[in-house]
């Protein structure tokens, strides 16, 4: 599910049991499921008994999974399910029911992203090259400096320019993949030319944040 900033989406859920007592407690529990804002579940349809063909039908409609809870579907209705695509999860203990459904919600979450340094490097000199544009030969400082990561540009602790890409990477004349701390080599950021002497080209990557 692509969703835009600040735009929730929703689980929906239909819950069966064989008593209502335990329809209510599992409802009950899954309500008060926490998983941020940007994901709701909304319970459309709860009953008790067997998951009819009705239950199918507004599952089909409103794209809901279906929770059995010590009760199956009736006859007939597993196949029409398996045409439709409707998801059924059988279950007999509520906390498996409730870490399942946990799980499925925070499936649906947009993964955070956030940056992690790979390297900096100091540039010591500017050569001029008539096909590839201003060359950095530069000092890694910090870190590895990798070809094709994303980069910024920092003159006197200030960003000067941003989303720059390692266009190309070169050891003396041989062009590298990633060059270590403490190693000379030279930068290209592709079309980007406004390259000063102590200018700091810093590298880093957007990294997937366990929630």
């Amino acid at each position: 599910q692509n969703l835009e900033k600040g735009e929730t989406s929703t689980l929906n859920l239909i819950i069966k049991g064989d008593v209502s007592g335990s329809v209510e407690a599992l409802e009950d529990a899954l309500l008060k499921l926490d998983v941020g804002d940007e994901v709701d579940l909304r319970v459309i349809h709860r009953g008790v008994g067997a998951i009819t063909q009705n239950d199918v039908n507004l599952a089909t409609v409103d794209d809901a999974i279906i929770i059995g809870f010590n009760v199956r579907t009736a006859e007939r209705v597993a196949e029409l399910a398996e045409r439709e695509g409707v998801d059924i999860r059988y279950h007999s203990v509520i906390y498996a029911a409730i870490e399942e459904i946990e799980q499925a919600l925070k499936g649906m979450l947009k993964p955070i992203y956030e940056e992690a340094e790979l390297g900096r490097a100091e540039v010591r000199e500017i050569f001029r090259s008539s096909k590839a544009g201003n060359i950095a030969g530069a000092l890694v400082r910090s870190g590895t400096i990798r070809r094709n990561s994303k980069a910024r540009l920092i003159r006197d602790g200030n960003v000067v320019a941003e989303n720059l890409t390692i266009d190309s990477l070169k050891r003396f004349k041989d062009d590298a993949t990633e060059v270590k701390e403490g190693y000379e080599c030279g930068i290209g950021l592709g079309s980007f030319n406004d390259i000063k002497i102590d200018d700091v080209i810093e590298t880093y990557e957007m990294r997937e944040k366990a929630r």
